[in-house]
């Protein structure tokens, strides 16, 4: 079974992620599945607009924690973190040449890798029921990059609390703060997006590719920015990140943390 799937209905594509019985959580092969469906849509020239959504429950509860943070500490150095090799979650939608639009339909869950994907697409729905966590400080990591997307949409200090508290936010809220575009319907999140594709469809295409770009580029710039400031950081080899990890896959609260 794909744990990726991918169609083109007249110039919209559909790419759907599908491991509900994980809550379509990110591992490496999964990243990987999906990097391919982005370069398969960004080639199709048929292909003007993409439409991004998880099977069942969730869109997508996060990074694999089993298979990504309980790598033996010598992986994660050689890595330089969690992640596997052409695995970066931030990677896919900043490596096209097309500059397609790509929205994001969102139910269930959208936390940690998953909420930084949803953020990074180019307009989002959430249904009304929808859930959204930054979930890396929890996990011993630091979160800076979400905090930084979510600043930048216009999140101000929300971006602040949520980051820091690691508390669970609304689909109310997440469009309060200009994190999603719209709420809707139990159900409804495709029908949402494909009702916006239609006006964007209506558009020039290269018009609109011009913006997206623009977008991409502006949001990479901010992460980037982050990221040389915290490359000396190193959370993913520390204790307080392995005892997370093991805690979550233990099913127990973590801690006591060592905090340095």
């Amino acid at each position: 079974m794909a744990l990726v799937e991918y169609r083109r209905d007249g110039r919209i594509c559909h790419i759907r992620m599908n491991r509900p019985k994980k809550l379509n959580a990110l591992s490496d092969e999964m990243v990987i599945e999906m990097r391919s469906a982005f370069d398969r849509f960004d080639d199709d020239l048929e292909a003007w607009l993409a439409v991004v959504s998880g099977e069942g429950r969730a869109f997508s509860s996060g990074a694999d924690v089993m298979q990504r943070q309980l790598r033996p500490s010598d992986e994660l150095k050689r890595l330089g973190g969690p992640q596997g090799r052409g695995a970066r979650v931030e990677d896919l939608l900043q490596r096209m040449v097309n500059w397609k639009p790509v929205l994001a339909a969102v139910q269930g869950y959208a936390m940690g890798a998953g909420l930084g994907l949803a953020l990074e697409c180019d307009w989002s729905v959430a249904t009304v029921g929808a859930q959204f966590r930054v979930a890396e400080v929890s996990r011993g990591l630091h979160g800076n990059r979400l905090w930084a997307v979510m600043r930048e949409k216009g999140a101000g200090i929300f971006a602040d609390e949520v980051t820091m508290s690691d508390r669970v936010f609304s689909a109310t809220e997440a469009q309060a703060h200009q994190l999603v575009n719209a709420v809707c319907g139990e159900g409804r999140q495709i029908e949402a997006c494909l009702a916006y594709a239609e006006e964007v469809l209506a558009n020039p295409p290269l018009g609109v590719r011009s913006l997206v770009r623009l977008r991409r580029w502006r949001l990479e710039t901010v992460q980037r920015e982050v990221a040389m400031q915290m490359e000396g950081h190193r959370l993913y080899l520390t204790e307080d990140f392995r005892e997370s990890a093991s805690a979550f896959a233990e099913k127990r609260r973590p801690g006591p943390f060592v905090g340095h």
